[in-house]
């Protein structure tokens, strides 16, 4: 692991397999860090003849927090969004997206394939509105146009398990209880390797509060709708149909929103990663960059 200077903030970053090969950027999702892309599918990928590089966002894992800001309150924030106002945030999915892209400046690469789940592929499309020269194709996974409207209860019950806790054995029992609240009926749940995931990722590094910041910067950035549908970068969408967070209807919102987009849907997938849905993401991904050409 490596830390760049990206954006003016310190970005934890690794890479993996021949820097010749057509890189694949990796962003995830709000509150989780670079571990939470499993090793076995970055190594997939390289195997298929990529240059892999994650890093942790702003705000969480190893990178910089921004604890100078305001810690906003969740259900205040959901609040705004459900009636359509922005609230005032540190930061939002443009300045994330401005990380990304420095990211990509610091390891010397000129553009990549972008690959985003849930916030992630927010980020990603804000890079491919903002910076579409540094994006060869968008892979928008179990993701949005905009905040998603979920159901409160839901949202509410992850906000309370991503709360501060006090005890190491309470960060991981509600992480992995956040991992079974995700979880669609579609793949068997893997408790041994999920619960590896948690006891590394608590370990690494445990910001709540920065997920709280990340979430705002969400709902501060809007809907992009609008200018998704002037974008001219190769897309495919890839949702699960058992996705209780972001609701499929957004997967296809997004997909009916950038013009030529393919959408990929994997039966039973809620907004998880598992194993069993790999070949099908990783065929997504690879289609697409045969689609986008070199």
């Amino acid at each position: 692991m490596a830390q760049v200077r990206a954006n003016g903030i310190d970005v934890e970053v690794e890479a993996f397999g021949d820097p010749r090969d057509p890189t694949i950027l990796l962003i995830m999702g709000i509150s989780f860090q670079l571990v939470h892309w499993p090793d076995g599918f970055v190594e997939q990928l390289v195997g298929r003849g990529f240059h892999v590089v994650r890093f942790d966002n702003r705000d969480v894992g190893l990178s910089t927090w921004f604890d100078d800001e305001p810690r906003p309150k969740p259900a205040l924030v959901i609040l705004k969004s459900m009636l359509g106002l922005r609230p005032r945030s540190g930061y939002t999915l443009r300045d994330m997206s401005d990380d990304a892209v420095g990211v990509l400046d610091a390891l010397g690469i000129d553009s990549a394939h972008v690959v985003g789940v849930s916030m992630g592929g927010m980020i990603g499309q804000r890079m491919a509105i903002d910076h579409p020269e540094r994006v060869r194709s968008l892979c928008s996974i179990m993701s949005s146009t905009a905040f998603p409207k979920s159901k409160f209860r839901l949202i509410m019950k992850l906000v309370k398990l991503g709360s501060d806790a006090e005890s190491r054995e309470e960060r991981i029992d509600n992480t992995m209880a956040t991992f079974r609240l995700l979880a669609g009926n579609g793949f068997a749940f893997d408790e041994k390797y999920l619960g590896g995931v948690a006891v590394t990722a608590v370990d690494r590094a445990w910001h709540p509060a920065g997920a709280d910041r990340q979430s705002t910067g969400i709902v501060a950035d809007g809907d992009r709708r609008a200018a998704l549908a002037e974008l001219d970068v190769p897309t495919t969408v890839v949702h699960g149909t058992d996705d209780r967070l972001i609701l499929p209807k957004c997967g296809q919102r997004t997909a009916d929103a950038v013009q030529g987009a393919e959408m990929v849907w994997i039966d039973g997938m809620g907004h998880e990663w598992p194993e069993g849905a790999w070949p099908a993401i990783l065929d997504a991904i690879t289609d697409l960059v045969e689609r986008a050409g070199p």
